[in-house]
C-alpha cells in the first residue's frame, strides 16, 4: 500500500514513481513552450532558452518558474531540457541562497510525462516546504525527453546528471544565487543524484556540490532487473528500460522481447505513471506480460545490455563528497540489500555515509518518510558542519 495526500491505495508493487502519485490529477497537455528550433537549442549547456512564470500553489508564497534550457546530449550535442525553479519569497540575503537540485522518480518515458506539466508538481517535491522555509532555491529538472520532444534516456545516469547540473546553472542565472548546492533524489532520481556527484567536478567545475542525498536509489541495475522481473513493478521497469534503450542506444529489443509482447511494451511506454488512474490502467497490460514478455529472461547478462547496465550503475563518489542514503526495509523494488551493498562500497572507499533505514517503509514512501532528515542533513552541509558517518556501525 502507498499513500498520497493522506489516502492509501494499491500500487504496482510500490513502483518507482509513487512519490508522484497524484500528478496527473492536474496534468496539462504539452505546450509550444517545450519546443525549440535548432537555432534556439544551439548554445552553451546551462543557458536559458526561455522562462515562464507558473501559477502553481507553492509554500510560503514561493514563486515558480517553468524553464527550458540547454544541456548536453549523450553524444555531446546541444539539447533542450525543461524543468521548474522554485524561489522563496523576499530579497536575496547578503550571503545568497543555497540551491537544492531535486531529481524526481519515474514518471514515464514519453514527453507528456514531464513533471513540470503537472499542477501538483510542487507538492510532490519531497521536503519542498522545509526547503523553502529555510530559504533554499529548488531546481527541479524534468530530464531530457520529458517535456521536450525526444526519447527519454530512462535510467541513463549521465543524461540525468547533466540535466540536474544544468538546472542548477539556470537557477543561479535567474536568481544570482551562489555556487553552493546539494542534490536530493528518489529512486530514478536517486540514481540521478549519485551520477550528479560522479560528474559534477568535470561537467560543471564552477559549481560547489556540498553533498548528495538519495532515497532508495537505482544502483545495481542488473540485480535490480533480475530480482524484480517476476513482479508487476519489475515488469514495468524492464519494459520501459528496454523501450528507451532500444531507441537511445540502438540496443536490439527484438532479440530479447517476445514478438507477441512488443505491442504491450509499446503501450506501457506510451503511458505516464503519475496517478492512481494511470496505475490502474497499466494493470491489464502488465498482467499480459506474465504470459508473454521476454524471450531471453536473463537479457541483462548479454550484450549490449550487460555493458549498458554496468555503464549506468553508479560507482564510488569522489572524495570528500559526503552522502546521505535512505532505504525502506519493506521495499520490494529497490531491495534493501542492494542499497546496503552500495553503502559498503562507499564506506570501503573511505567516504562518509549517513544511512537512514526505515524498517517498515516501502519504495513509494521512503522519500517522504525521510525528507525532513534529508533536508537537515543538507542544511548541515551548507553550514559547513562535519559530515557524520554510519560506516562501521
Amino acid at each position: 500500500m502507498a499513500r498520497c495526500g493522506g489516502r492509501r491505495f494499491l500500487t504496482l508493487a510500490s513502483f518507482l514513481v509513487v512519490g508522484f502519485c497524484l500528478l496527473s490529477a492536474g496534468a496539462r497537455a504539452q505546450k509550444p513552450f517545450y519546443r525549440a528550433t535548432s537555432q534556439e537549442i544551439a548554445g552553451k549547456p546551462g543557458t536559458l532558452i526561455r522562462q515562464q512564470p507558473v501559477d502553481l500553489p507553492a509554500p510560503f508564497g514561493a514563486s515558480v518558474v517553468r524553464v527550458l534550457y540547454r544541456s548536453q546530449g549523450l553524444d555531446g550535442e546541444s539539447i533542450p531540457v525543461s524543468g521548474v525553479i522554485v524561489v522563496p519569497p523576499g530579497p536575496m540575503p547578503s550571503e545568497g541562497r543555497p540551491i537544492v537540485a531535486w531529481a524526481h522518480p519515474t514518471t514515464g518515458v514519453v514527453p507528456r510525462c514531464a513533471p513540470s506539466l503537472a499542477m501538483l508538481l510542487i507538492q510532490q517535491i519531497q521536503g519542498v516546504r522545509e526547503m523553502v522555509r529555510r530559504g533554499y532555491i529548488v531546481a527541479a529538472t524534468d530530464y531530457p525527453g520529458l517535456g521536450t520532444p525526444e526519447t527519454h534516456p530512462y535510467l541513463v545516469g549521465v543524461s540525468e546528471a547533466r540535466a540536474v547540473l544544468d538546472s542548477v546553472r539556470i537557477a543561479r542565472l535567474l536568481t544570482g544565487a551562489p555556487a553552493r548546492f546539494a542534490v536530493w533524489g528518489h529512486s530514478q532520481g536517486g540514481q540521478a543524484a549519485l551520477f550528479t556527484g560522479l560528474i559534477a567536478k568535470g561537467y560543471a567545475p564552477e559549481l560547489d556540490l556540498v553533498g548528495v542525498a538519495a532515497a532508495a536509489p537505482a544502483t545495481d541495475l542488473a540485480n535490480l532487473l533480475a530480482e524484480d522481473i517476476d513482479t508487476n513493478g519489475g515488469r514495468n521497469l524492464t519494459a520501459m528500460t528496454l523501450w528507451s534503450w532500444s531507441r537511445v542506444f540502438g540496443a536490439p529489443i527484438d532479440r530479447v522481447v517476445d514478438p507477441a509482447a512488443v505491442p504491450i511494451v509499446d503501450r506501457l511506454a506510451g503511458e505516464c505513471i503519475e496517478s492512481i488512474y494511470d496505475i490502474l490502467r497499466r494493470r491489464g497490460p502488465t498482467r499480459s506480460l506474465q504470459q508473454a514478455f521476454l524471450s531471453v529472461k536473463d537479457f541483462y547478462t548479454t550484450e549490449p545490455w550487460r555493458s549498458l547496465m554496468a555503464k549506468n550503475t553508479p560507482g564510488v563518489l569522489p572524495p570528500p563528497l559526503p552522502v546521505f542514503l535512505a532505504q525502506g526495509g519493506a521495499d520490494d523494488l529497490v531491495r534493501p540489500r542492494v542499497t546496503l551493498n552500495y553503502m559498503k562500497r562507499l564506506c570501503g572507499a573511505g567516504r562518509k555515509v549517513q544511512m537512514d533505514f526505515v524498517p517498515a517503509a516501502g519504495h513509494g514512501l521512503i522519500a517522504s518518510d525521510v525528507a525532513l532528515s534529508a533536508v537537515q542533513w543538507m542544511a548541515d552541509r551548507f553550514a559547513g558542519r562535519q559530515a557524520p558517518s554510519d560506516c562501521g556501525s
